[in-house]
């Protein structure tokens, strides 16, 4: 063999050729992070046709005491969702999204916690903070079906529509907040969200079982872990600009 080729085979070493690995991520994470980009781009489209949407309708021009529902205008989301859970007819603005909205951020403390444990080779406390970063997620989907399920009956004094009857609750078609396009995108913004909470938790799941039965022990490594915890702290961040576009704005 030639000096030059040796030379060649030498400098090989330093490229990505299926040993190295750039930035030292390995093929799942790096297909993981490029799904997590193409899934922001329709989060970001979502958010950006809500924004074009909501100023695209007059807002309440007056003070928040003098509200009342109406598709003539925007709605004042802390009026709409204002309801929280047995304490029918107390007024809490934006309390019980807050509260969501905290039990899934503390989720994802915890699955930081789970992949510290995997990276440690603990076991055990990967299977315990697997679980609670599972209970974290079904705490919010149950939140969030409470949420829809009172979005969707609506409040006792109901709103004006255009033809001047008064409905209850929201629909694709009929809205008693504000114009049908205020329910469409909650109904669409939301629950796309909520089917990657969804999700998450059954990948969540799915890893925690393989926790529990010692297979990712046996492979000598728990990447799963954090591929699987890649996905759920996206989950939890899109959640932020969820709550800051269609709860505050």
């Amino acid at each position: 063999m030639s000096s030059t080729a040796v030379v060649a085979s030498d400098s090989d070493k330093d490229l990505w050729m299926g040993g190295n690995e750039p930035l030292k991520a390995s093929y799942g994470k790096l297909m993981m992070w490029f799904f997590l980009l193409s899934d922001a781009f329709s989060f970001s489209g979502l958010l950006i046709a809500y924004g074009m949407i909501r100023f695209s309708h007059p807002a309440f021009q007056g003070s928040p005491d003098e509200f009342v529902f109406s598709q003539e205008y925007w709605p004042i989301p802390e009026k709409v969702f204002e309801a929280v859970p047995f304490l029918h007819g107390v007024s809490l603005p934006l309390v019980f999204v807050g509260i969501m909205t905290f039990v899934l951020i503390l989720s994802s403390v915890t699955m930081v916690l789970a992949v510290e444990a995997g990276q440690r080779m603990d076991r055990k406390g990967v299977e315990k903070w697997m679980l609670w970063t599972i209970l974290g997620g079904l705490a919010f989907l149950g939140c969030q079906a409470w949420e829809w399920t009172h979005f969707i009956v609506g409040t006792e004094q109901g709103g004006r529509i255009l033809d001047g009857t008064f409905i209850h609750g929201a629909s694709l078609s009929q809205n008693q907040y504000g114009p049908p396009n205020f329910a469409a995108l909650f109904f669409f913004i939301t629950g796309f969200h909520g089917f990657h909470v969804f999700s998450g938790v059954c990948l969540n799941f799915l890893i925690f079982y393989q926790a529990t039965v010692g297979k990712l022990e046996k492979v000598g490594h728990y990447e799963m872990v954090e591929k699987v915890g890649l996905y759920w702290h996206f989950v939890d961040l899109v959640w932020v600009f969820v709550f800051t576009f269609f709860y505050l704005v």
